[in-house]
């Protein structure tokens, strides 16, 4: 009997410490609420630009597949033109060239038409090409100061713990996890938060690139379209034409049907 009263005493005399996430924010206080609320708020538009610029990327890259097998089977640009979808990149490049065309009949001067349909397209792929990166700046500010975010609310705690064993005069366990546990969760959402950004922001900009250079491609030809008349077209590779000249090349690279090979005989 007195062994289990005895047990009972020390069970409601030890302090019942509870720590997890909530818990060590609750000690934070509002600067760890404040420091964990902006990473929240790089996490979220980080997410949503990658979102977004993902889904922008996808429609171009289908648009340019309509381009080569649609846009030049059309008798002229103006034909063309009508196939493109509209707000699209590849319809803003052609209406561009095809005004700045227009525009140049216009001059007085002896500005050569080639120069100024190539600053005119080059113009128009500038703006496209800024659009594209729009976002990318706030992904590259992510992945460059989230550590440095996660890192100050470590800082805090550390501090905090410090003040704490100051104050209890002893490095007890309870004095010391909450403000310890804080610092080491805003080290980890710190990472968290910039890690995904960088990753996003290098694919972003390496399928951008991949655009940037397809249209280049399609403003040389809307160039060289416009200067030749109507004369000058890319090919146009069709599914049907692909799977055609791969029956004319296979059986070149068959053996003949019934030829044998023969071996000189060894000496």
């Amino acid at each position: 009997m007195l062994i289990e009263l005895l047990a009972a005493a020390g069970e409601t005399a030890a302090p019942q410490n509870s720590f997890g996430f909530i818990e060590a924010m609750e000690q934070g206080g509002v600067i760890a609420w404040s420091i964990f609320g902006v990473l929240v708020i790089m996490s979220v538009g980080s997410f949503y630009i990658l979102i977004t610029k993902l889904l922008e990327q996808r429609k171009i890259f289908s648009q340019y597949r309509n381009v080569r097998s649609q846009f030049w089977r059309a008798g002229t640009l103006r034909e063309g033109v009508a196939k493109l979808d509209k707000n699209s990149a590849w319809r803003q490049l052609v209406e561009d060239g095809l005004a700045a065309e227009d525009a140049h009949a216009k001059m007085t001067d002896s500005l050569e038409a080639h120069d100024w349909l190539h600053g005119s397209l080059a113009r128009s792929e500038a703006s496209i090409n800024s659009k594209l990166a729009g976002g990318l700046p706030f992904l590259a500010t992510v992945g460059a100061t989230a550590p440095f975010v996660g890192l100050l609310g470590t800082v805090i705690g550390i501090y905090r713990a410090l003040i704490n064993i100051g104050i209890a005069g002893s490095a007890s366990i309870d004095k010391v996890a909450g403000p310890v546990g804080e610092a080491l969760i805003m080290t980890a959402i710190g990472l968290l938060v910039a890690v995904p950004a960088v990753l996003a922001y290098n694919w972003l900009q390496s399928r951008n690139k991949r655009i940037a250079e397809l249209l280049s491609g399609f403003s040389t030809d809307i160039l060289a379209n416009i200067n030749s008349k109507g004369a000058v077209k890319p090919a146009v590779i069709t599914k049907a034409s692909a799977q055609q000249a791969a029956k004319t090349t296979a059986p070149a690279s068959k053996p003949a049907a019934g030829s044998t090979t023969t071996t000189a005989p060894k000496r």
